[in-house]
């Protein structure tokens, strides 16, 4: 049957118990019988003693005078009941009988004298035995000494073997064990406890070997090549230039690698298996970042330095199911840079430019005055083709500077109310020609009783105007664009419809982006629909687009109704 450790220890206890109680048992056996010893002489010879001594002094008052002898009386009497060694009873009766003849014959000397002799034998008598009994209590207190020694020697014996022995019963397993754990700490999971006992550090040890065979499958299954390449992952996510952070769909972050971390001004303890919510209520950057869902460029200060960055958000995910997302931030402040130097550029050779633009353009128109002189077929076919050229040129140089100033952030609005027909009848004015080339038909669809709306005049119009240039553009002959205008709510809304090819829904992101020209594409820059944008947003309003291929496109954009 196997004894568990709580047991052992318990048995342990109550062995040193026993042995206490060993101890204290004999050593209280052999003092109570001392004790009882010592009042057994007191009690039977000192009072023989006590009552011999009485009865000599009543018989010295007798010699005297003949009263005293009722004292003597009693006093045998108690003798005779205090019988306690061989040959005092004897003595005893001789004394009675004695001491009847004196009180039958009176004072006799011969008498006494027998009396003083009996008196004197019995307390003989006692003496002995008194001696004898101490002689017999020193020898059992002896006895008792000697017994006691040894057997508080043997129990002292007994109690150190235990005290020495028992703690290695605990210590030497719990040796074993730390070596194995150790040993386990340096990956070295062949490591076994061979330990052949039946209690609770068998089980221990039977446990660790499972455990430690456990660990030595998984070393070697694929959960641990998983595990790699999930470490391998992490390294390369580290390695990475941009900041990166992945989130997955329960809205917990996975990993954010330094870059990350620099520009949160985090710890990986801070962030890593924290739940965004909790996250964006400690860090404005992170609050942005999950908040904002377009890809503008945002200004970061690091230390003491603006940096420009954009955010691209990487979905991922498993058998079709969004399993999280991964947000990447570039540093684009080099870009930056250059994007302000070729602003700057661009202002500069686009002002330059116009200048002798615009002298050649009036060159051209007197060269088609007839009073210059009369040109033949041929040569007026040329300067038209020469004024065309300088309209196209001088068309994308005002582009040029009307991009310059959006992104110099120079734009000087002139915010002034309006109604919204004027907009669109001077918007439609200046395309009216291109229009009718190609016999479009341009309609309005305008609601009664518009209120009217605090906007830049010139620039909605110039945005209406590459609405209606874009529609015309891209419509076949025959057909129509309806410009409508209309109160939504709070807002004024303008659109430009057409019935052309419609735009692929994968470039309607894009569309608005600077230099961006659908593929195919042959006419325009890439410049008016990102003027556009600027124009709208930096007058508070929002541009939007609608398209379906084959259906044609809506471009539009609203202005909150200001009271």
């Amino acid at each position: 049957m196997a004894i568990k450790l709580k047991t052992k220890v318990a048995l342990g206890g109550v062995f040193l118990f026993a042995l206490l109680i060993l101890v204290g048992a004999v050593s209280f056996y052999y003092f109570n019988r001392l004790s009882d010893e010592s009042k057994a002489i007191v009690k039977a010879n000192y009072e023989t003693l006590n009552y011999s001594r009485e009865m000599l002094n009543e018989l010295d008052r007798f010699s005297k005078n003949t009263d005293g002898l009722e004292t003597f009386e009693k006093k045998l009497q108690l003798q005779e009941n205090n019988i306690t060694e061989p040959g005092e009873k004897e003595i005893t009766a001789s004394l009675r009988k004695n001491f009847n003849v004196l009180k039958d014959k009176g004072r006799n000397d011969s008498v006494l004298s027998l009396i003083r002799s009996d008196i004197s034998q019995i307390m003989q008598i006692n003496l002995q035995a008194i001696d004898k009994k101490n002689q017999a209590a020193q020898r059992s207190a002896e006895k008792a000494k000697t017994i006691i020694t040894i057997i508080l020697t043997v129990c002292i014996l007994i109690g150190f073997t235990f005290i020495f022995n028992f703690p290695s019963l605990v210590a030497s397993p719990i040796a074993k064990l730390t070596e194995a754990i150790k040993a386990i700490a340096n990956k070295n999971y062949g490591e076994r406890i061979h330990m052949d006992r039946k209690d609770e550090f068998g089980d221990l040890a039977n446990a660790f070997n499972t455990m430690a065979e456990r660990l030595d499958e998984y070393e070697h299954s694929n959960l641990s090549k998983i595990l790699f390449e999930k470490r391998r992952a992490e390294a390369v996510i580290n390695s990475l230039k941009d900041a990166s952070i992945g989130i997955d769909n329960k809205g917990t972050v996975l990993f954010a690698n330094q870059q990350a971390l620099q520009l949160l001004n985090l710890k990986e303890q801070d962030i890593i298996g924290q739940n965004q919510v909790e996250i964006k209520r400690r860090n404005d950057l992170f609050r942005f970042l999950i908040n904002e869902q377009n890809s503008i460029p945002f200004k970061i200060v690091v230390d003491g330095k603006e940096n420009y960055f954009t955010k691209e958000i990487i979905e991922l995910t498993n058998e079709n199911q969004k399993a999280g997302q991964v947000i990447v931030l570039k540093n684009i402040t080099p870009f930056k840079e250059l994007d302000v130097a070729k602003t700057n550029f661009i202002a500069t050779v686009s002002h330059e430019l116009k200048t002798p633009l615009a002298s050649s353009d009036f060159s051209l128109k007197l060269l088609e005055d007839e009073r210059v002189g009369t040109l033949t077929a041929e040569q007026k076919e040329l300067v038209q083709s020469l004024k065309d050229d300088n309209k196209r040129l001088l068309r994308i140089l005002s582009e040029l500077l009307d991009l310059s100033q959006v992104e110099s952030g120079k734009i000087q609005l002139n915010i002034q109310p309006i109604q919204a027909d004027i907009l669109v009848r001077r918007a439609i004015e200046s395309v009216q020609n291109v229009a009718k080339e190609k016999n479009i038909s341009i309609k309005k669809e305008l609601k009664e009783t518009l209120p009217d709306i605090k906007v830049d005049t010139d620039k909605t119009v110039w945005v209406l105007n590459n609405f209606l240039t874009n529609a015309i553009r891209y419509s076949s002959r025959d057909s129509d664009v309806i410009i409508e205008v209309d109160k939504k709510k709070d807002s004024m809304q303008f659109s430009v419809k057409d019935f052309g090819k419609g735009i692929a829904p994968e470039y309607k992101d894009k569309i608005f982006d600077r230099y961006f020209r659908i593929p195919g594409t042959k006419e325009g820059t890439g410049l008016g629909l990102a003027i556009c944008k600027e124009f709208i947003e930096t007058q508070g309003g929002k541009i939007w687009v609608e398209s379906e291929i084959g259906s044609g496109s809506r471009f539009g954009f609203s202005f909150p109704i200001v009271l």
